[in-house]
């Protein structure tokens, strides 16, 4: 439901009937209750274009305005605002028609539009960590989010599997006379840091490491085919890690620094044809007008960098993917270097100009008292421990307060644990750092994911309880149900401005609202009590259920799950 779309529709028929031009037409949340749901802000502009008194201009407007279908009423408040209620009536009416329907009111996009979204982005010579965690929830949302809204969504692991590492952890998997599939590789780590070992301590070990980089790279396929048995068992690791998240990566999905190589030589040919590089000091360089540091994309011996990778990356997505947008969520600390390089790819024609280049920056998850988050040893914790630990917490929380065999306890403890990581993170602004927190992440109480499992286990602890078929329309006779009906029909708005502005943490401040105002709706206006009308009982019923689709659906699009008990 775009009920703002709708409103926008009114007030221009409003402005047209008062013989009143506007360029634009914008309908905002009331901040208050007693501010109405929605109000038209626009007539201060419109009061210097018309050179009039902008309470006059609002009280015209007013006039105009139809409030037989959808709105209720409205009124002038202070110097020009129109405060605009919405209809009750109509209200029932649109929350019941969607009570049925499994996308819960939201629409699809007219023209979809071909999205790339890039995130993720592990590096395979190492175990994936906990500053992996951010690029794959948010990343995995924001596509989720696009497919739900109708785009044509073409996700990309960006993932590193090439360079001069390759040649000492290739070189050490041939010695420990491994197929890449045994123990060796259980702990990526431990092996990556044996292999350093060797490489420090052996030089004929460090010459055939460094021989074995240039056969990779000439394509020897003795040395190939030892590469491509660790890709595919660090990929193995990363699968595993994607799995327990619920991240919907793929070995598909995966477009590795590998893939591009070849391109590479041909990105130098056409930033020297269009006379955007220059040699400088041995190396091919741009020099973008305000940048006093030039970015080097060939250095003096030949070999490239993360720039040139990325060029090759943008134009196959331009040319052969032929992509609308594309997204890159990657760390805010790379932002001067996804500005550069989409410049350089706008002003080279390696990208059409009309296509959009998005970096989603995001900040970092830190650690008690602000500091980097570690483990008690120093190091950065492995993701998949990370997630681990989710779960035992999660099933400390929980283990005391239903009955559950094991294998449900299990189950549960697996959604709640991997839904507190995956909302506490979502649920801050994507640009922001912030502490990871267990105590506040696992509690039932606040904008958590268990607190919005908990809201949906009640409904269906509701709804089994009163144990028989739930019919009738949705009346909407108080002012908490008016306030919980709106907030279950802006959920297509809510997901639209999520989409558009790459915020995840817009759906979580609405789940939070919605589950909010049902905790209030659920205090005053009991459900099952026997001296209750009937219809009232099921017009609450149906209220309450179609809360609970709303929030299965919200979490589902930040990839949790929900309960039936907990």
């Amino acid at each position: 439901m775009k009920i703002k779309l709708k409103l926008s529709k009114i007030i221009e028929d409003a402005l047209k009937n008062a013989n009143i031009q506007a360029d634009e037409i914008v309908i905002s949340d009331a901040t208050k209750p007693e501010f109405g749901d929605y109000q038209f802000n626009g007539v201060m502009k419109l009061a210097k274009v018309l050179k009039q008194n902008p309470r006059q201009i609002a009280t015209v407007i007013v006039e105009h305005i139809d409030t037989t279908g959808m709105i209720a009423k409205v009124e002038v408040a202070g110097p020009g605002f129109i405060n605009i209620w919405l209809n009750k009536l109509w209200l029932s009416q649109e929350t019941t028609a969607i009570l049925d329907d499994i996308r819960v009111g939201v629409g699809q996009v007219e023209v979809a539009q071909k999205v790339v979204v890039d995130y993720s982005g592990p590096n395979m010579a190492k175990q994936m960590h906990v500053g992996h965690l951010r690029s794959s929830i948010i990343g995995d949302t924001l596509s989720t989010l696009l497919e739900f809204l109708g785009e044509e969504v073409i996700r990309q692991n960006h993932i590193g599997d090439w360079g001069t590492q390759f040649g000492m952890l290739i070189a050490y998997l041939e010695e420990q006379n491994t197929d890449g599939n045994t123990q060796e590789l259980k702990d990526l780590e431990q092996f990556y840091k044996d292999a350093k070992v060797r490489f420090d301590e052996s030089e004929d070990f460090a010459n055939k490491a460094r021989d074995y980089v240039v056969k990779i790279q000439s394509g020897d396929e003795h040395c190939l085919r030892l590469w491509q048995s660790f890709i595919d068992a660090s990929l193995g690791h990363c699968e595993d890690v994607y799995a327990k998240l619920n991240v919907n990566l793929t070995r598909e999905d995966v477009r590795a620094e590998s893939f591009y190589n070849d391109q590479l030589p041909q990105v130098i040919e056409t930033l020297k044809e269009k006379g955007i590089s220059r040699t400088s000091n041995g190396a091919e360089c741009v020099f973008l007008e305000g940048d006093e540091t030039p970015i080097i994309i060939q250095k003096g011996d030949g070999g490239y960098l993360y720039a040139t990778t990325d060029l090759a990356a943008l134009n196959f997505r331009d040319k052969v993917l032929k992509a609308d947008r594309i997204c890159y969520v990657v760390d805010a600390r790379q932002a001067q270097h996804f500005k550069q390089v989409f410049t350089i790819a706008k002003q080279a024609a390696m990208v059409k100009e009309e296509v959009a280049l998005e970096h989603i920056g995001f900040g970092t998850m830190m650690g008690q008292g602000g500091k980097p988050f570690k483990t008690r040893e120093g190091g950065t914790p492995k993701l998949s421990d990370l997630l681990d630990e989710a779960i035992l917490r999660a099933k400390d929380t929980i283990k005391e307060r239903d009955v559950h065999s094991e294998a449900e306890l299990n189950a549960v403890a697996k959604a709640i644990g991997i839904g507190a990581v995956k909302y506490a993170d979502l649920s801050i602004s994507r640009e922001s750092n912030y502490i990871f927190n267990w105590d506040k992440m696992l509690s039932f109480e606040g904008n958590t994911s268990l607190y919005m499992q908990y809201a949906y286990a009640r409904i269906q602890s509701i709804v089994r309880k009163h144990n028989a078929e739930i019919t009738g329309d949705i009346v909407i006779a108080d002012e908490v149900e008016h306030r919980l009906a709106l907030l279950l029909l802006k959920f297509e708005d809510t997901l639209t401005k999520a989409a558009i502005e790459a915020t995840p943490h817009t759906i979580t401040s609405y789940l939070y609202d919605v589950v909010t105002v049902f905790m209030k709706f659920y205090e005053l206006n009991p459900i099952l009590k026997d001296d209750i009308e009937e219809e009232i009982k099921m017009s609450r019923l149906q209220l309450a259920t179609l809360t609970a689709s709303v929030i299965e659906k919200g979490l589902s699009i930040l990839g949790i799950e929900v309960i039936e008990k907990i």
